[in-house]
């Protein structure tokens, strides 16, 4: 499989997201609590002891990488440290990933303030902030363009660290059958979601060579559900997530060794649908009627614009590029038409390639055309282990669909065409795969795909997330069946 024709999307994973890690989505998003008043009474309880914890991570039964975790106590709180490290292959590409995060949690274990970091390659990506009063405010920066931004987001109630949040039950005195309800909020998307956390029954589990009775513990988000078992000191033992990813405590000595040696599996295959039928030509299909199964439709944005479900049956009509009607953007639109942390269409380096490439007499159609195929053929496609910004995409000119994707949602949006970016699975050689691709409106919503060069994009492309939605897709990861019926 060549990576100009598919890359794997990674969703929200790690504190700011990526799917290659969705077992760490509750460990190190942000959340706010909707526990009950049980929890809140006794969450100073007891005090936790000082931790320095080292994990080894696995993926398909191979060792892709390590976690530190240190958790101490201050004069006022606590200090809560986090690195990962892990080697993911994407696609034949293995590239080294680090997460870092080191925040400052309040006596209660609420969030304090916090500092984050993601690097792999070329691209970092920095965000630090702080907890005052119901706001939380970051500074992002996105070191590979030095682009900075400042975020404040309104909390409804004190956010919480996933990470803290096992010390939190434990200060509480959970027990078996208590459960514990969070709303998460992930910065990448800035969407929210909740999950919850059911303490169930005690096990005894090996862990270094050593039978120890642990508590197991179950935490559901967006429709997926990952195990942890919490030993008797309170440390984590185990955790196993989605695609085979596992974190077993370990020593020091044994978390750094033979590290070099192996990556995960490809992520993007492991992660992919088998079809039932071979399409040889998707680009000349006007319909796809698709039977599926094995997921709640609840949980996902699957019906709507070109997509309609009947019962499990899904249809997807491909767009008529003859019916756009050139009008103003409505009002109710032109929120797709702001900038955010990591679509900045209001960047300087954005508006001046725009003017570049379109002049002010094109059509909506028009512009999005010379865009499209200005990001199609300028920007290099292989897989990038970052959060995906347009800044740093146009800046390092590479990145797989996530990176075209937002380039070319900033790039419409700075031309006035209101762009989201999609998510879901597409069609290549027998299978589906994860990716993303973008919408436009253009006097109608028009699916766009500036890696493939597509406007309007094939009908093997299934929207399952729109824009802030794209969490969403843990739902269906190692459950969704497609059955092709017609097309």
């Amino acid at each position: 499989m060549s990576f100009h024709k598919m890359k794997f999307f990674w969703i929200t994973g790690a504190f700011f997201g990526l799917l290659f890690a969705v077992l760490f989505s509750v460990r190190m998003d942000l959340f706010r609590s909707k526990a009950s008043h049980e929890l809140e009474k006794g969450i100073v309880a007891s005090t936790p002891a000082d931790r320095d914890s080292w994990m080894n991570i696995f993926q398909g039964g191979r060792k892709i990488g390590f976690s530190h975790t240190v958790f101490s106590k201050k004069e006022k709180g606590y200090d809560l440290k986090e690195t990962v490290f892990m080697r993911i292959n994407t696609l034949g590409m293995v590239q080294g990933l680090n997460l870092r995060t080191e925040s400052v949690l309040n006596p209660d274990f609420t969030l304090s303030s916090i500092d984050f970091e993601i690097s792999s390659g070329r691209f970092r990506f920095d965000a630090e902030g702080a907890v005052s009063g119901d706001t939380l405010s970051l500074k992002t920066k996105t070191r590979s363009s030095g682009d900075t931004r400042t975020i404040d987001i309104k909390l409804s109630k004190k956010p919480y660290l996933a990470a803290g949040i096992m010390y939190a039950a434990r200060a509480a005195d959970a027990k078996p059958g208590d459960t514990f309800f969070f709303e998460i909020f992930d910065p990448a998307t800035m969407s929210q979601g909740t999950a919850d956390v059911n303490i169930l029954n005690k096990e005894e589990i090996l862990n270094m060579g050593v039978i120890k009775s642990a508590t197991k513990v179950t935490v559901s988000f967006k429709g997926a559900t990952q195990m942890a078992w919490i030993g008797e000191n309170g440390e984590v033992l185990k955790e196993e997530g989605l695609l085979g990813i596992i974190l077993e405590k370990t020593t020091r000595e044994d978390a750094l060794s033979e590290l070099a040696l192996e990556s995960s599996q490809d992520l993007a295959q492991v992660a992919s649908v088998e079809s039932n039928v071979r399409i040889d030509d998707p680009l000349q299909l006007l319909l796809l009627k698709i039977e599926i199964s094995g997921i709640n439709y609840d949980n996902v944005h699957i019906s709507g614009g070109r997509q309609t479900l009947e019962g499990n049956i899904l249809l997807i009509h491909k767009e008529s590029l003859s019916d756009i009607q050139t009008s103003q953007v409505p009002e109710n639109l032109k929120v797709f038409l702001e900038a955010t942390p990591f679509i900045q269409s209001d960047h300087k380096k954005i508006r001046n390639l725009m003017k570049e490439i379109v002049s002010p007499d094109d059509t909506p159609l028009e512009k999005a055309e010379k865009l499209m195929s200005w990001v199609y053929k300028n920007i290099e496609k292989r897989p990038v282990l970052s959060l995906p910004d347009a800044i740093s995409t146009l800046e390092n000119r590479m990145g797989d669909c996530n990176e075209h994707a937002v380039l070319f949602a900033a790039l419409a949006r700075a031309a006035g065409i209101p762009a989201k970016v999609e998510a879901g699975l597409v069609y290549l050689k027998g299978r589906f795969y994860y990716h993303a691709w973008n919408i436009l409106y253009l006097g109608n919503w028009i699916t766009a795909d500036s890696l493939f060069g597509q406007i309007p994009a094939d009908v093997t492309h299934i929207r399952f997330a729109t824009g802030e939605q794209q969490l969403d897709l843990i739902s269906i990861m190692g459950k969704v069946k497609l059955k092709i019926i017609g097309f």
